[in-house]
């Protein structure tokens, strides 16, 4: 059996032009029935298809993005250690909804990691050669200078939870403020009068809201806000172990702990057994993040879910728009888009007395 080299008359890989002459049109019709142009009628586009299978043409796709100014390639950006990403559910998940988001297209995805200043000047060389059409930026801090980068070279990028309340670049995020408030009203709801806090890193805006959503459950309740109940994490395991400890010196007879992830929750667990606190009879215990940490623990951990593969993969919707218009937003004369999708408190034992 010839193979399909052997059909071209060069002797080598079918071109364009000979896919032209087999089907009798033109090199230029060739190409925009590759491209998917609905300006083509059926015939013809049927006589092209039958060309490029008897030829065995295969579309150089690298020479089309050249020509478009393109590079067909996409990179998620994580602004963390490796050690960080491999260790949280949150980011496997974000690449899984990215990742399968990306499946339908001819999007490579390129995964940067960017938690050093050597990784962070090497990025910056990197994203100002343009060898992206678009960023993700995902776990990104107050004070992150990607995002300014970003825009000062006008590549096409989105942000999973915007910077402070005035963001500039798209983003998707969830209900933060509405997650954190549904785990203190449960709570509450089940009894419990001293509840703390142990949050996030403050430099991301998501942490913040957290805080909001818990002081303002328990405001709206008739409590006062006990801030020394409120103690300073970093969505870390080790984190969770050492607010928990100062929690404990500081309140003693508190009855339950709200924690900004399922990894904090995790490490607050290890020093309340360690103190002899039963969870949930002594001391409710609630996550955030409802990751497989929160469904294998002991007791099963009541959690926050948000939505991060369905956040992944909006991000990639909304990536795809831009790269589409890569004209800057204000020439557009239009804002960026910050999409919020729902959280949802799933009930499990650490919460429940029996």
């Amino acid at each position: 059996m010839a193979s399909h080299g052997a059909r071209s008359r060069s002797g080598g890989r079918p071109t364009l032009e000979e896919v032209a002459a087999r089907a009798g049109v033109g090199r230029g019709t060739v190409s925009r029935v590759i491209n998917g142009s609905p300006r083509v009628s059926d015939a013809t586009r049927a006589a092209v298809e039958a060309a490029v299978a008897e030829l065995g043409y295969v579309p150089n796709t690298a020479a089309r993005a050249l020509a478009a100014n393109r590079t067909d390639a996409i990179a998620l950006v994580v602004p963390e250690p490796e050690t960080r990403f491999f260790a949280e559910p949150y980011f496997s998940d974000m690449l899984r909804g990215v990742g399968s988001e990306l499946s339908d297209t001819e999007m490579q995805l390129l995964l940067i990691f960017a938690g050093s200043d050597r990784e962070r000047r090497r990025l910056a060389q990197y994203l100002a050669a343009h060898r992206v059409d678009g960023v993700l930026l995902v776990s990104v801090h107050a004070d992150d200078p990607l995002p300014d980068l970003l825009a000062q070279l006008e590549i096409p990028a989105v942000i999973s939870g915007p910077r402070s309340a005035g963001e500039t670049l798209t983003s998707v995020d969830s209900d933060n403020y509405g997650g954190a408030r549904s785990a203190v009203e449960h709570l509450l709801a089940r009894g419990r009068s001293t509840i703390a806090h142990i949050t996030g890193r403050m430099d991301v805006y998501g942490a913040q809201r957290r805080v909001d959503g818990y002081r303002d459950a328990l405001r709206d309740a008739g409590q006062d806000v006990d801030e020394l109940l409120v103690e300073p994490g970093d969505f870390t395991e080790e984190g969770g172990r050492r607010a928990m400890a100062r929690l404990l010196e500081r309140r003693p007879g508190l009855d339950a702990v709200f924690a900004a992830s399922d990894v904090t929750a995790a490490g607050a667990r290890q020093v309340l057994r360690e103190a002899g606190r039963r969870i949930p009879e002594d001391v409710a215990l609630v996550g955030y993040d409802d990751s497989a940490i929160a469904r294998h623990m002991d007791p099963p951990l009541t959690s926050v879910r948000q939505p991060i593969e369905e956040m992944g993969r909006a991000m990639i919707d909304l990536l795809l728009t831009e790269i589409a218009d890569r004209r800057p937003a204000v020439s557009r004369g239009l804002e960026r888009r910050h999409a919020v999708l729902p959280t949802e408190l799933v009930v499990r034992t650490s919460s429940e007395r029996s």
